[in-house]
C-alpha cells in the first residue's frame, strides 16, 4: 500500500502519525525457518541484508510483514547512502523497522482496521536488536513533525486509523508529509561537464506523462566524487544517440541521451510556469524504483493540474446521512448506505454515485429507456470485483418496469429491469450499479437494434495514442462508407464507436458489417492490432471487436460511471477531440456534468437515421 503527497501536517483524531524512514520499502513472508524478503519490485533483499533475515527467522513466525529497511550512520541517523553501499566493507547498524501485518498463520488481515493490525504486530515481535516494531502517536500530526524535523528525519507518514490495506494502491488513507519537496525523475541523458567537474555536468530529468516523456529540467548540484563517478558507471551502457523526448530539448551544454532507465530523487522549492524543477538538487539514485513510477501522475506539476480542474457544483438530491428517502412524485424510493465509500483514493461514496446519476439523468435515460438491464453491481466500491445480475426484477418494487425474455443460453425466462425513469435509475445505483449495461435494441424490436457498437479494446501494453490513431482509422472507413458515426469514451482504457442502424438490420447482419470495417482496419494498423479474440494469441495488440453486436450483448452506457480509478465517465467525443493529448481520465463524475452544460448531448444521432449497409459496402469496394 502506498501513501499520497501531503503538503502539511495536520491534528486529527481519526488518524496516526508514524515516521517516514529513510530506506528500502520491504515485504517480509515468513514461514517458520523460511524467510522471504524483498522489495516494492520484487526483487529479493535475502542476499543483499542476510543479517536481517537471520534475525527474521529467529521470531518463528508464520506472518507477512510490511516495513522499511534503515541503516543507520555514526550519529545513529537514517543515512540512505550507507544503505545503497551496503556490503562494500562498510558496518554500520541496519534494522529492520516493521509497521504492518499483512497476515498471520495464514490469515489474510488486510481488512482489519489498521490499529487492530499494528495491535497484534506489537505483541508478535518479540524483543529484537534489529527487527523493531515502529511505533504511532495518535491525533497530534503537527507537534510530531515538528519533533522529526529537530531530530534530522525525512519526515512522517499519516494514516487513516481504521483503513484497510490495498496492496499496490496509492490512497487518501495514507499520507506522506515531508520536510522538504522531493520528487522521482527519470534520467534521460547527461551534459557534458565544464571546469574541473569529472564525468558529467548535469543529468537531463523527465517524468511520464502515459507514454510521453515530459522534460522537467536538470540537475547538476547534490553530487560528490563519489555520486559522479557512480552514476558514470551506471549511464554509459546505456547510452543512445536518440532523445527520448519527444519534445525538443534546450540545455546549456552537449548532451548525452539515455535510454530512460534509471530514476534519481530530486530536492527542489518549486515547479516552474514552464513545468520544470526550481533550484534542484540531486539526493539520490533510487534503484529500488522503477521507471515508470515517475510519472506526472504523482508530480506537482499533476497536482496544480488536479487543483485547476474545474468542477461543477452538483445538486445534492440525497444528503450524506448513511439512509435518506428520495422521492419521485408519489414514489418514496429508500436508499442506503449512502455514506459507504465506493472509491477510497478519492473519497467518493455512494451518495455521490446517486447524486451524480439524478443530476445527468436527462441525459443519459434516452440511451436506456426500453432496453434490458444486465446489472453489473458493485455494492461495495471499486476494489470489489462485483457481479453481474440478469434476472433482478423480481425483488424490484412494482413501479419498476420490466419484461421477461426467454434466455437460450440460461434455459429459462429472465426477468428483465427496464430503466424507464429516474426513480428506476436511482433504484439501481442503490443496488450498487456504478456503471449502467443496455441492451443495443428496445423491447418494441429486441431482435432489430438500434446501432451498431465498434469496441477498440487495447491491452495492457498499448499507448492511448494507438488507440486514437486505430479510431480515427475506423473514422475514415466509415466516411468513404457514408456512414455517420459517433466516437465516446469507454470510461477504462478503451474508445467506443458507434452507428446508427435505426432497426433496419438484425443482429447477424449489423455483426458483419461491423467485422468488415474491423478487418479494414486492422489491413492498416497490423503492428499493433488485432481480430484474435483469444488473449493469448492475440498477445499485445488492440482488439478490434465486432462481437459486441450480438443479441443479449451490452456496452457500457454513454455518461455512466465506471467502477476504476479516477471515477471516469464513458463519454461521447467530438471527432475533433479524438487525437493525441486526448485522454479517458479527463472525463469523471466532478468534470461531466459541466462538460455537458458547455457542449449538450453529442450522442443524440446514435438514435437518429440508420445507415444503409448495402450502399455503404458498395462505396467500400470502390
Amino acid at each position: 500500500m502506498l501513501a499520497k503527497e501531503a503538503s502539511s501536517a495536520f491534528d486529527d483524531k481519526d488518524w496516526v502519525f508514524e515516521i517516514k524512514w529513510d530506506g528500502y520499502r520491504a515485504i517480509a513472508e515468513l514461514n517458520g525457518g523460511e524467510v522471504n524478503l524483498y522489495s516494492r519490485n520484487g526483487n529479493t533483499f535475502n542476499a543483499s541484508y542476510p543479517l536481517l533475515t537471520q534475525e527474521l527467522k529467529k521470531l518463528k513466525l508464520t506472518a507477512t510483514l510490511d516495513g522499511e529497511i534503515v541503516a543507520l550512520n555514526k550519529n545513529g541517523d537514517p543515512d540512505f547512502q550507507i544503505l545503497q553501499d551496503f556490503g562494500n566493507g562498510q558496518q554500520y547498524p541496519m534494522h529492520y523497522y516493521v509497521f504492518d501485518l499483512l497476515s498471520y498463520n495464514n490469515k489474510n488481515l488486510c481488512e482489519l482496521p489498521l490499529l487492530e493490525r499494528k495491535q497484534l504486530l506489537k505483541k508478535i515481535i518479540k524483543k529484537n536488536e534489529v527487527i523493531k516494531y515502529s511505533d504511532h502517536f495518535p491525533e497530534k500530526g503537527i507537534s510530531f513533525f515538528n519533533a522529526t524535523k529537530r531530530h534530522k528525519l525525512e519526515g512522517i507518514i499519516a494514516k487513516k486509523s481504521d483503513s484497510e490495506y490495498f496492496a499496490g494502491k496509492r490512497t487518501n488513507n495514507w499520507l506522506k508529509i515531508k520536510h522538504h519537496k522531493t520528487a522521482d525523475a527519470v534520467i534521460a541523458g547527461f551534459t557534458k561537464p565544464a571546469g574541473s567537474r569529472n564525468f558529467f555536468g548535469a543529468l537531463v530529468l523527465g517524468v511520464w506523462e502515459g507514454d510521453t516523456l515530459k522534460y522537467v529540467g536538470h540537475v547538476g548540484s547534490g553530487f560528490n566524487a563519489a555520486s559522479l563517478k557512480k552514476m558514470n558507471t551506471l549511464l554509459h551502457p546505456l547510452i543512445q544517440k536518440k532523445s527520448p523526448f519527444s519534445e525538443t530539448v534546450k540545455t546549456n551544454n552537449p548532451v548525452t541521451w539515455v535510454k530512460p532507465l534509471l530514476v534519481c530523487e530530486v530536492k527542489y522549492t518549486a515547479f516552474t510556469n514552464k513545468g520544470q524543477f526550481r533550484h534542484p538538487i540531486f539526493l539520490r539514485w533510487r534503484d529500488d524504483k522503477k521507471t515508470k513510477d515517475a510519472t506526472m501522475e504523482n508530480s506537482e506539476t499533476s497536482a496544480k493540474k488536479k487543483v485547476r480542474q474545474k468542477k461543477e457544483k452538483v445538486k445534492k438530491v440525497v444528503n450524506t446521512e448513511k439512509n435518506s428517502v428520495i422521492s419521485f412524485g408519489k414514489i418514496k424510493l429508500n436508499v442506503t448506505n449512502l455514506n459507504k465509500v465506493f472509491w477510497p483514493d478519492e473519497q467518493i461514496t455512494k451518495g455521490d454515485v446517486l447524486n451524480y446519476y439524478s443530476n445527468i439523468a436527462e441525459y443519459i435515460l434516452p440511451y436506456l429507456k426500453g432496453r434490458p438491464q444486465s446489472l453489473k453491481r458493485n455494492p461495495n466500491g471499486i476494489n470489489d470485483k462485483g457481479f453481474f445480475h440478469k434476472d433482478a426484477a423480481g425483488d424490484a418494487p412494482a413501479w419498476v418496469d420490466r419484461i421477461k425474455l426467454f434466455s437460450d443460453s440460461a434455459k429459462k425466462d429472465i426477468n428483465y429491469i427496464l430503466c424507464n425513469n429516474k426513480a428506476t435509475l436511482a433504484y439501481l445505483n442503490n443496488l450498487g450499479c456504478i456503471e449502467i449495461n443496455p441492451w443495443h435494441s428496445t423491447i418494441k424490436a429486441l431482435d432489430k437494434p438500434d446501432y451498431l457498437v465498434l469496441d477498440i479494446d487495447p491491452s495492457d501494453k498499448n499507448t492511448f495514442e494507438e488507440v486514437i490513431e486505430t479510431a480515427n482509422v475506423m473514422h475514415e472507413l466509415l466516411e468513404k462508407a457514408g456512414a455517420v458515426n459517433f466516437c465516446k469514451t469507454s470510461g477504462a482504457t478503451g474508445l467506443h464507436i458507434y452507428i446508427p442502424t435505426e432497426k433496419k438490420y438484425n443482429y447477424e447482419q449489423i455483426k458483419d458489417f461491423a467485422e468488415i470495417i474491423c478487418v479494414l482496419a486492422n489491413a492498416q494498423l497490423p503492428a499493433f492490432t488485432s481480430l484474435e479474440r483469444n488473449l493469448k494469441k492475440r498477445g499485445n495488440k488492440i482488439y478490434l471487436d465486432h462481437l459486441q453486436n450480438r443479441r443479449g450483448q451490452t456496452i457500457a452506457a454513454a455518461y455512466c460511471l465506471r467502477p476504476y480509478e479516477g471515477a471516469t465517465v464513458s463519454t461521447p467525443l467530438e471527432w475533433k477531440e479524438v487525437k493525441q493529448g486526448l485522454s479517458p481520465a479527463q472525463f469523471t463524475l466532478n468534470t461531466l456534468p459541466l462538460r455537458l452544460k458547455k457542449k449538450g448531448d453529442l450522442f443524440s444521432g446514435i438514435l437518429g437515421k440508420g445507415i444503409d449497409i448495402k450502399k455503404c459496402l458498395a462505396k467500400l469496394g470502390q
